[in-house]
């Protein structure tokens, strides 16, 4: 169960950053972070 919650709150969160980043070297920020957001919430 709350696995589920980690993962639905990094999901919200990818979409609120591809939302707020207006450039490329942002937005490969964006997807790092919340790989390692995952990362630490799958382990």
């Amino acid at each position: 169960m709350m696995r589920k919650l980690m993962v639905a709150a990094v999901l919200g969160s990818v979409l609120a950053s591809l939302g707020a980043c207006n450039t490329v070297k942002g937005l490969g920020r964006d997807i790092q972070s919340v790989g390692q957001a995952g990362e630490k919430a799958i382990n």
